[in-house]
This record gives structure tokens, sequence and C-alpha cells, in this order.
């Protein structure tokens, strides 16, 4: 049995692996129709979500599943002091997969120790987010072609963006990926990813704090929001939520075939006037997470489809 803590816990090997599956969904979404009769899924979410908890419950549903669940801690067992270990355990009684939204870092791993059941992180506090990471994987490799030899540039809330933590873990993996990192001092990139993953494997970067310096380079652009939810006090966030707008006048500095991608959701970060750009890509960003946990639900449940089914 496996669980998916970090986007770490795959190879690349495996990862190309779930990335082709995950394409081969999107070809022939017949196929696969019918490949999870019978089995649940259940979605813990302990914080607000809307994509990553819609996505997994689309993707089972799409996979012929079926879903069970709480979508905050307010609905569940949690509000009358219920561990996450005794949730988890009880949660194993009743569905064959989880997925895990906290707002603690290692709640998660807390309940894959516990579960007889494949757990899956959508995303602890300003962790990790594997599956979001997955989806931007399948994306960028969807639309590009390649997850090397990209130039990849990184706005916003850096310093406590789970979905940037695990996106550069993932892709310092690949050939000749250099990363420019663009926010303010007080959201720039955690020491320990400057020093454990891009210093350690000898990754090129730089940092910036204008968006306008960074845009001629880029292969792709990475849009975070300012989280407000992170924030120890109103002022600091009031003070950063719009430093950076992602606006037609900027856009035109880009390359023609740069990519423009954001977890979502988004607030003033980008203007709505870039949504008809045909290099904005992050609502297509939405329907490729679709997709990719599908061909993680069937890697973790070790569900294969044959052709012809």
């Amino acid at each position: 049995m496996r669980h998916l803590m970090s986007p770490l816990d795959f190879s690349v090997e495996e990862l190309d692996q779930l990335l082709d599956l995950a394409a081969d969904i999107e070809k022939h979404p017949s196929k696969y129709a019918h490949a999870c009769d019978g089995r649940k899924i259940a979605t813990l979410f302990y914080e607000p979500s809307t994509r990553t908890r819609l996505s997994f419950e689309t993707a089972m549903l799409n996979l012929g599943g079926s879903v069970i669940g709480f979508a905050s801690a307010s609905s569940s067992s949690a509000a009358k002091g219920e561990s996450v270990s005794d949730t988890i355990r009880m949660i194993s009684c009743y569905a064959d997969i989880c997925a895990m939204r906290h707002p603690k870092e290692g709640a998660p791993m807390v309940a894959a120790m516990k579960s007889s059941i494949p757990v899956i992180n959508a995303g602890d506090g300003g962790h990790q987010h594997p599956t979001q990471t997955l989806t931007d994987l399948h994306t960028i490799r969807s639309l590009k072609g390649r997850l090397g030899n990209l130039t990849i540039g990184l706005c916003g809330d850096l310093k406590f963006g789970r979905t940037v933590h695990s996106l550069i873990n993932a892709l310092v993996r690949y050939e000749n990926v250099k990363f420019v990192f663009i926010s303010p001092d007080e959201l720039r990139i955690p020491s320990y990813i400057r020093e454990d993953v891009l210093n350690n494997n000898h990754i090129e970067y730089k940092e910036v704090e204008r968006l306008e310096d960074a845009m001629p380079e880029l292969d792709l652009l990475y849009m975070t929001r300012v989280q407000k939810e992170r924030f120890f006090n109103e002022e600091d966030y009031v003070r950063l939520k719009d430093f950076y707008i992602l606006d037609k006048a900027k856009m035109a500095l880009a390359r023609e075939d740069m990519l423009v991608l954001h977890p979502l959701p988004r607030v003033n970060e980008i203007s709505v006037e870039v949504d008809d750009d045909p290099r904005a890509a992050y609502f297509k960003q939405v329907q490729y997470g679709v997709y990719a946990r599908m061909a993680l639900i069937l890697t973790l449940l070790d569900i294969h489809v044959e052709e012809g089914e």
C-alpha cells in the first residue's frame, strides 16, 4: 500500500508513468469509466477548498466510484475533539482511499501512519500540495511538450505557498530547469528550500522583486495569491496583497509562447483582461487536474485498465 505525501514519493520514472496514464485518460475517458466501480474515496477537508476537493470527487465519479467525506472541520467530529489518528482509523472502515487537507503541517502523514487505506495529502498548511504539483506537471508537459529545459518564474507568496514548494521539489529532478523567484522581501522562498533543494541540487536561480524584470526570459510564469489565512496580522496582509498584478501591459513583455499558470483561487493578482490571452492556461490547468487525480487514484489503488475494457 502506498500513500502520497510529497511529489518525491514518486520517482521520475513513476511520475512519467502516471502522467502517461493521465494523458491516456484524457484521450480515452470511456475506457476508464468503470475502473473504480464499487470503490469509495473519502475527502477529509479540514480547510476550505473548491478545486482540490471537487476535482478529487469528480475524478472518482468519472472512474465509476463514489464519494464520502466532509468539507470543513466544523462538520466533522474534529469539532468535538476527535484526533486525526482516530478519524482515519474510522474512515478506513468506510472507504478504499482518502484525500486529506489539513491546516497543520504533517497531519496527513500522521493519518498515513495509522491508516489501512492509501492517504493522499491534499495540502497541509504551508508545507506541501503534491496533487497540485501533479496537475502542474501534467499541464506543463501537455502544453509545452517537456518538463526539462525550462525557465520558470514563480511570483507572489513564495514563503507560505505550498504549491510553490511542491512544484520546486518536483522540477529540480528534470534537466536544465532554471527558476526566477519574484517576491517582496517578506515573502521570499524559505531558506530550507534555498539550501536543501536548490543549492544541494546545483539548480540555477535568481531572486527579483519586479515582475517586469523577469517577464522577457520566462517559458512559464506561475502566479500565486498572497494567502490571507497564513498571515498573523491583517496589516501585513493588506500591505502585500496587491503587490503583484499581472495585466496586459506586463504580458506584452513576455514571449509569445510563455504560459501563465495559477493554482487558484485568484484574488487580484491576475487581471481578468488576461483571461482571453492564449497564453493564459490556468483554467485548462483545472481540467488537467481531474485527469492527474484520476491517474493517481488508479495508481494508488493498483488498478490497471487494459485495452478494450
